[in-house]
């Protein structure tokens, strides 16, 4: 049974700077990809940012430059470091792996932008 526990979120005033965290239990951690999604209020989940097993890392258009996602396998944890953000960065941020076939999801992290 996976499990993926995310950390980090808050208030921030646009511009300002963030980083999350998601600890994952499990799983073989470093020999699958990770992915941040986020679900603004109203609307869908969506992918933000993906990392592979070995290191190779995609972000939606919205945030390239801007998000950076990483990994430390040695404490099975991934990490969104936030920079520059903006109001529409707001929404609740979750960590994703799929292992087995299996969807895993933590519990969410909110972020809020906001002067």
């Amino acid at each position: 049974q996976v499990q993926l526990v995310e950390s980090g979120g808050g208030l921030v005033q646009p511009g300002g700077s963030l980083t999350l965290s998601c600890a994952a239990s499990g799983s073989i951690f470093s020999r699958y990809s990770m992915d941040w999604y986020r679900q603004a209020p109203g609307k869908e989940r969506d992918l933000v940012a993906t990392i592979t097993g070995g290191g190779t890392t995609n972000y939606v258009d919205s945030v390239k430059g801007r998000f950076t996602i990483s990994r430390d396998n040695a404490k099975r944890t991934v990490y969104l470091q936030m920079n520059s953000l903006k109001p529409e960065d707001t929404g609740v941020y979750y960590c994703h792996q799929v292992y087995n076939f299996h969807h895993y999801w933590g519990q969410g992290t909110q972020v809020t932008v906001s002067s």
